[in-house]
């Protein structure tokens, strides 16, 4: 077994291979940006070291850097974790060709299924079955599209070095498929630095079903499968293992095609073989194809974990350090469901936007495993991947597994950036998918009612006016008094552009009304806290001018200085950068007449393409940014103005 190992990446994997890593003895090493000196993953190691700046070409992907640590630093591995470098075939050599081992796959394993394409040419000669597509060399954009015509629209593009939805669109007829081909291309080449695509059927009613696998370079097994159909845009969103409606024959099936791969290139280490499952009429052992296989860990492990009993971590390193398979296949059995949820900072009434901030409050409940590279205080930035935490649960049955999900979700509690949070307890609440009845279709189906915000209740206002004015904890009767009537207190706040204020009136000591926008509250306490009848007064947290209330969906209002009370008011001439980002495209021009919808900007951030629509009809004023330009969230991208003759 190793000494110590470098752990090349961040945030919540990191500090997820250093709990097994600490558990078995391991000294850790961690590298970190100057975004990350002071990240969790950093404090947990034993040892960090600097790579450089904050964007990824200048820490992360140093490749060079990050070998020179290990060396530095006396490590004998290095473990990639998942995104990075984790399945760059000339990283691997690199690491082996300076002495150190490669916790993961062979170089050649790697490259065998690093290009969609060439995997699925490889796989058809290994006898795994494979969606029907195009997956020829030849780029040519009449052809694509004369290859789509003949797959059949529906079809899915798919850029061949791809992964997590980045690079995907689905086209529904032959009019769009230039549109999505160029902006498939486009969005292939800055992620991956490779444009070219693939073309495939896209199944009217799929369920996305993987399996997890495990070699040590001549045998391999299976550690059953997950299911991780609820997906937005191609990206996951809650997993669980097992799939729901599996059967004995189509577990086998599916486990014997993924261990066949496996084995087709001599895999070494944690794997997964992704399959397009046709789930219209149940699930039959001639209904699912391959899609891909992840040469790496991936981001859903812990649910495996939970019902298999395995540290997959810990079998990477067993591996890694020259050991055989610690278990055959007829040793590995499920017991019991696991769900996980990917909790992440972003503005979902807002298009699920990535969004940043500092979190000014982060609890978790314990009755759920928490796998996070952040902790209260820490700051979610626009340089990486905003997500905040994976929580799994796990039952006896699916049906406990998911009931846990919801409850762990509603206590799940941040303030300081908004999250999506409310949008996973919708989910967990689904009636759909609490039948099992689910598909990778379910979520667009059911967009508006998933991300429904809850309108604030009178009980919300008054949790955040005990908050603003410090009543909240409180020990004691409330001190004085006042004769013949309650003494009222005004609390300013405001939500969004509305003013919202409380205005608490103390009955006695125990009691008081609150009156709000939404109403009067009538709250008494007792032993358990502040309640209005059987309602408990919801959680509530003040933070830097604000005020956070959890219920359904967190609410933030701002606290008001009445001194310096401002009204605005926003015209809806300007559009502005939801997010930091680089100007990828402008697609109009200052006197340009522009239709409500009409693309205005393309704006890439966190790897991926945002278009920028017109909010409604108008003529372009002017322009706030040029091609290339790197831009701060809020800046001012097109302003709009009325188009001659129209009321202003």
């Amino acid at each position: 077994m190793f000494n110590k190992i470098l752990i090349a990446n961040r945030g919540e994997i990191a500090c997820r291979i250093i709990r097994t890593a600490r558990d078995m003895g391991v000294k850790t090493v961690a590298v970190y940006s100057d975004a990350d000196a002071d990240a969790l993953h950093v404090r947990n190691a034993d040892e960090a070291v600097r790579l450089g700046p904050a964007p990824v070409a200048d820490s992360y992907l140093r490749s060079d850097l990050i070998i020179q640590a290990a060396l530095d630093t006396g490590a004998e591995a290095i473990h990639p974790g998942y995104g990075f470098l984790s399945e760059n075939p000339d990283f691997v050599d690199a690491v082996t060709k300076a002495g150190l081992t490669f916790i993961g796959p062979s170089a050649d394993a790697i490259r065998a299924m690093g290009l969609k394409d060439a995997a699925k040419a490889l796989m058809i000669k290994a006898g795994v079955p494979v969606v029907p597509g195009y997956h020829g060399a030849d780029q040519n954009p009449d052809l694509l599209a004369a290859e789509a015509d003949k797959i059949g629209y529906p079809v899915l593009i798919k850029a061949v070095a791809g992964g997590g939805g980045k690079g995907m669109r689905l086209v529904e007829k032959a009019a769009d498929f230039l549109e999505n081909l160029n902006s498939a291309q486009a969005e292939g080449k800055t992620a991956f630095g490779n444009p070219d695509v693939l073309i495939e059927k896209y199944i009217q009613s799929p369920r996305h079903i993987e399996v997890q696998v495990f070699g040590d370079g001549t045998d391999a097994v299976h550690l059953f499968e997950r299911d991780c159909s609820l997906q937005r845009r191609h990206q996951k969103v809650i997993e669980e293992a097992p799939a729901p409606g599996m059967t004995d024959a189509m577990r086998n099936a599916m486990g014997d095609a993924a261990v066949t791969a496996a084995k087709a290139i001599g895999y070494a280490g944690a794997g997964t073989i992704e399959f397009i499952v046709d789930g219209s009429n149940g699930l039959h052992p001639d209904g699912f194809w391959f899609m891909e296989m992840n040469t790496r860990l991936q981001v859903e492990h812990p649910v495996t974990e939970a019902i298999t009993g395995v540290d997959l971590v810990a079998w990477q390193l067993l591996v890694a350090s020259g050991q055989g398979l610690p278990m055959q296949q007829d040793d590995l059995s499920i017991t019991g469901h696991a769900f996980e949820a990917r909790l992440y900072a972003e503005d979902v009434p807002a298009g699920f936007l990535p969004a940043i901030g500092t979190l000014s409050h982060l609890s978790f409940p314990d009755t759920a495993r928490i796998d996070s590279g952040v902790t209260q205080g820490d700051t979610i930035s626009p340089w990486y991947d905003p997500m905040i935490a994976k929580v799994t649960t796990y039952g006896p049955d699916r049906t406990t597994a998911l009931r846990k999900l919801s409850d762990a979700l509603a206590a799940t509690h941040v303030a300081g950036t908004t999250t999506n949070v409310g949008f996973l307890g919708a989910l967990s609440r689904h009636a759909g998918f609490a039948a099992g009845d689910v598909d990778t279709g379910l979520i667009a189906r059911d967009i508006d009612a998933l991300t429904a915000q809850d309108d604030p209740t009178a009980l919300d206002v008054a949790a955040a006016a005990f908050c603003a004015a410090g009543l909240t904890d409180a020990d004691g009767p409330m001190t004085g008094f006042a004769l013949w009537q309650p003494l009222p207190q005004t609390v300013h706040l405001r939500l969004g552009d509305d003013d919202c204020d409380a205005v608490v009136a103390f009955v006695d000591g125990n009691t008081c009304d609150v009156t709000t926008p939404f109403g009067t509250v009538n709250l008494t306490r007792g032993t358990g806290g502040w309640r209005s009848a059987a309602m408990a007064l919801p959680k509530a947290v003040r933070h830097d001018g604000q005020v956070t209330v959890f219920g359904g969906t967190a609410t933030c209002f701002d606290i008001v200085d009445p001194l310096a009370r401002a009204s605005s008011a926003g015209s809806g001439d300007a559009v502005m950068a939801p997010m930091p980002g680089l100007i990828q495209d402008v697609a109009v021009t200052v006197g340009q007449s522009v239709s409500e919808g009409d693309r205005l900007v393309v704006l890439e951030a966190m790897k991926m393409e945002h278009v920028l629509r017109a909010p409604r009809d108008g003529v372009v004023a002017k322009l706030g940014a040029a091609l290339g330009d790197q831009v701060v969230a809020g800046a001012e991208l097109v302003t709009l103005e009325a188009a001659d003759g129209d009321a202003s």
